[in-house]
């Protein structure tokens, strides 16, 4: 593995770049692009297009992005090694209708994405990231584009404790109505909160017909501005609609007296997302001329509220890409014999997935909310999440694999299981395996806060979970058959 890439200050760098989904699927992107993968696109034919020894990507609402290299011998019935994480996190994102003012206050609408520890959003300085949809006036087309406005510009206040005495002992607020970030002050002397429907009459012929309100009804004019500002639009009409999310601008950073720590928010789970980007990078050009298996990186979409959409890892984006690849010979033609259906449920029995998301490191504030064996600490390399339950679905067969690829690039690796009388979370890692039957495993880095505007994870568990990646993709195939179940 190359020493010369500073891993902590490099993934501090695409935590700076990656403040929603799309941006991190687009970072994402442009690094596989740059190490010799070819975008593929799920609208054409990939006959002719995916050859052995080839390198490809494919996205899907340009929120969830998965990657692979076919190896050399490879055939379909062969075993592909995966690694899976998500590209979201709990956030704050603009409600469709987001007009609001009150007491000569600006305020945006807002709505709740996930399950956040939405008290820490209190006092930050807020900023927006997403995509807009815009009209394109060469092609004639709605196109998308990337926004960051990449500038404190909104901020949700606390009450003042002279108001609120009770505040240090119960902070409880309502979700709605106080946490309403504020944007400026209105100029205009308008504090009117009915901004939900049209102000166009509606007997009014005189004026052409639209199904929505405008876009400049539904939102302030200022935040408009800024759009067209940052996107270099002709005017607010050029704006279709858009998705915005919510950030601290505060930059992520190496923190700690040594810089052991990583500070920053989407650490859930944009650390997996960055581990498998190189570790499949890595490993892209190493022995894949005898490589007879493919492997592959998934990253999705809304992992956050359950996966269940066209883009998470509840939807058919893997279980499609596995039949495509199953179905092709990687030599210009694919398959027509009968038997051609088995090859994907051959494959997936032979596979493996490493599903990848953040683990709970142990907080020495909190000793008594952890499992008294089972104590994760930042800087000890990747942890096996464990639950008898299957909300994880690390089982010993796994344990076994993990173990090998981890003593053969020398990873520490860490226990986990939650608590009895606590409440334990899920992972991708179940939903793949029920949906696929692929053998599964839960495994992630340790982190602090998890879920809080602003997580603390560790610097150097970057470059042990790049390490295990890039040695599971190298190495599974070999190992495959040598783990009777």
């Amino acid at each position: 593995m190359s020493t010369t890439i500073d891993y902590p200050k490099e993934f501090v760098n695409f935590l700076n770049k990656a403040h929603s989904p799309y941006h991190a699927v687009n970072y994402i992107k442009e690094h596989l692009k740059s190490n010799g993968f070819k975008e593929l696109t799920e609208k054409d034919q990939w006959n002719g297009r995916v050859q052995k020894c080839g390198k490809y990507f494919v996205t899907r609402n340009n929120s969830s992005i998965i990657g692979f290299v076919i190896g050399g011998q490879w055939k379909p019935g062969n075993p592909i090694a995966i690694t899976g994480a998500h590209t979201d996190s709990p956030s704050l994102r603009i409600k469709p209708v987001s007009k609001r003012s009150n007491e000569g206050y600006i305020q945006i609408g807002v709505e709740c994405y996930g399950g956040g520890s939405w008290h820490t959003w209190f006092d930050s300085d807020l900023s927006l990231a997403g995509r807009v949809m815009v009209k394109d006036s060469t092609s004639h087309q709605i196109v998308s584009k990337l926004v960051d406005i990449n500038k404190p510009i909104l901020k949700i206040p606390t009450l003042a404790i002279h108001l609120d005495r009770n505040v240090n002992i119960k902070f409880e607020f309502n979700k709605e109505t106080q946490l309403l970030p504020i944007a400026g002050i209105c100029t205009n002397g308008n504090n009117s909160n009915n901004n939900n429907g049209s102000t166009k009459e509606s007997g009014d012929s005189t004026t052409e017909f639209t199904s929505l309100i405008s876009i400049v009804e539904r939102h302030n004019k200022e935040l408009l501005d800024l759009i067209v500002k940052e996107l270099e639009l002709k005017s607010v009409l050029d704006i279709e609609d858009f998705e915005l999310i919510l950030y601290d601008n505060k930059d992520a950073c190496l923190g700690g007296i040594n810089d052991e720590f990583v500070f920053s928010g989407r650490l859930d789970n944009l650390t997996s997302c960055f581990t498998s980007m190189h570790g499949i990078t890595l490993s892209s050009d190493t022995d894949i001329e005898t490589e007879k298996g493919i492997r592959l990186m998934a990253c999705f979409d809304h992992e956050e509220i359950g996966s269940s959409s066209a883009q998470g890892a509840d939807s058919n984006f893997l279980p499609n890409i596995l039949e495509r690849l199953t179905s092709l010979k990687g030599d210009d033609s694919d398959i027509s014999n009968p038997l051609a259906k088995s090859f994907i449920l051959e494959t997936s029995a032979k596979s493996f997935f490493l599903s990848s998301d953040v683990a709970h490191a142990i907080h020495p504030n909190y000793v008594t909310k952890y499992e008294s064996k089972h104590k994760p600490l930042i800087g000890k390399g990747p942890v096996i999440k464990i639950n008898a339950n299957q909300r994880y679905m690390t089982n010993s067969p796994g344990i076994v694999l993990l173990k090998q690829l981890a003593d053969k690039c020398k990873v520490p690796l860490q226990l986990f299981v939650v608590a009895n009388d606590s409440s334990c979370g899920s992972t991708i890692g179940p939903i793949v395996a029920s949906k696929t039957g692929i053998r599964t495993i839960d495994i992630g880095n340790p982190i602090l806060s998890m879920h809080s505007i602003r997580e603390t994870g560790g610097s150097t568990d970057i470059e042990y979970q790049i390490k295990i990646f890039e040695e599971f993709f190298q190495s599974y195939s070999s190992l495959e058959d040598k783990i009777i179940v």
